[in-house]
């Protein structure tokens, strides 16, 4: 492959996947955000159809992010086991969506309490079916 269009910079085929620590402009993303709004909003006759547009699209992004964020922090491999999917979701995906880790997470069918012993707790009950999921996955 040719690299004469890089002045002395290896090509981009040839840089590792992991990524250089860098941010977003907020006014950028506020432009970038606002503009794909009004994109959607001139090709739909209702609100309905607008949050099914942006949900559409947040999936795709979404889908997209966690297919690069299993690559370069579990190098393919995805988890299967509850807890496990939920620490990767407060590490490494709230991390590169908000810079930071998660302080709770709000997912799958379960009763989240609080509680206080040294410190806020939250106690997460699982749903049936997310247990049973977790089990069946065990016996493989």
């Amino acid at each position: 492959m040719e690299t004469r269009f890089t002045r002395g910079k290896s090509a981009i085929l040839e840089r590792p996947l992991s990524r250089p620590k860098t941010e977003v402009s907020v006014s950028a993303f506020a432009l970038l955000f606002s503009e794909v709004v009004q994109y959607c909003q001139s090709r739909v006759y209702s609100v309905t159809e607008l949050q099914a547009r942006l949900a559409e699209l947040g999936q795709r992004v979404g889908a997209s992010l966690l297919d690069v964020l299993v690559l370069r922090e579990k190098n393919g491999k995805r988890e299967t086991k509850v807890l496990n999917i939920l620490l990767f979701i407060k590490v490494s995906v709230w991390r590169a969506l908000f810079g930071k880790e998660a302080d709770k997470l709000d997912s799958f069918p379960a009763k989240v309490t609080v509680h206080w012993h040294k410190g806020t707790t939250l106690m997460i009950k699982f749903n049936d079916e997310v247990i049973a999921r977790d089990k069946a996955l065990e016996g493989r």
